[in-house]
């Protein structure tokens, strides 16, 4: 019987709610796509600004960009410095020249990516991310946002692959600078989540408990995505029953953000149902 199942008939609790995260996409996107601070970290533009993404890309004679192909082109005007800061200072002074796909580096090939999936479009975006991989496999951020992309999908299995070459890459770097770390924290999310849907929770853990031996970071969007991976993590320990070791993660994340509290209260809640029916039932033996 699952913990959420004896709190209540027709009622599941909070936590167990939030555990929902792993379970349902809609819910999950909500962390990763949807939250601010990942679109921020992803290059996404920010809903509550003009959307940027909206922009017309096109080739010649053509009204949508597709995929990419070698005859391909991209209008520096359709696009702004913020979204792909490499594309306006290949050609300062040739405003009407249309670049080449082809010659689009990783990194400006990743942020057209995420200006395509801004729309919605994930299936329009994997061949650029693909492209940006085949110019640089060993491209960490094209790898996050491929497996991102696939776990969107419920391509679980490609998902995890993409999310761990990420973090093979991330852990042979011996000074990690800060947005390194913030890619460690996002993969280890994501490769976690993945494997919690396939039910592999034992491997999700290994991923989301990463998260954990981290140093807290300073940085603010760093920090948001560290503590809602401690939340994820206590999420899942708290649906294997291990009500202790989640709370001792809630409690952490409980001090920086107060709206995590109730999910602590919860649990400390039914740690304490458990222990006393457990004491309950000694005499029993």
């Amino acid at each position: 019987m699952q913990i959420g199942e004896r709190v209540g008939v027709g009622k599941l609790s909070s936590l167990t709610k939030a555990n929902n995260l792993f379970i349902t996409q809609s819910t999950l996107q909500q962390l990763t796509i949807r939250h601010p601070t990942v679109r921020a970290k992803l290059g996404l533009p920010d809903k509550q600004a003009p959307n940027a993404a909206a922009k017309e890309m096109h080739t010649p004679g053509e009204g949508s960009l597709g995929p990419p192909t070698k005859q391909q082109y991209i209008s520096p005007e359709s696009v702004s410095p913020q979204e792909l800061p490499g594309i306006k200072s290949m050609y300062p002074r040739r405003k009407q020249h249309q670049i080449p796909i082809e010659s689009l580096s990783p990194q400006d090939l990743i942020a057209l990516s995420v200006q395509i999936l801004s729309k919605g479009d994930k299936d329009g975006a994997i061949p650029f991310i693909r492209m940006a991989l085949d110019k640089d496999p060993n491209y960490v951020r094209a790898l996050v946002v491929m497996g991102q992309t696939l776990l969107q999908k419920e391509q679980l299995e490609e998902a995890s692959d993409y999310l761990e070459r990420a973090v093979t890459k991330l852990f042979v770097i011996g000074h990690p600078t800060e947005d390194e770390v913030d890619l460690m924290i996002l993969a280890s999310q994501w490769a976690g989540a993945a494997c919690v849907r396939q039910g592999k929770t034992a491997e999700g853990l290994v991923h989301l408990e990463r998260i954990a031996n981290l140093k807290e970071p300073d940085e603010p969007k760093s920090k948001a995505h560290y503590f809602d991976g401690l939340l994820l993590l206590a999420s899942t320990l708290y649906r294997e029953g291990r009500n202790a070791e989640a709370a001792k993660h809630l409690r952490k994340a409980a001090a920086y953000n107060p709206a995590y509290k109730e999910y602590l209260e919860e649990c400390e809640r039914e740690d304490g149902f458990v222990n006393d029916l457990v004491s309950s039932r000694r005499g029993d033996y």
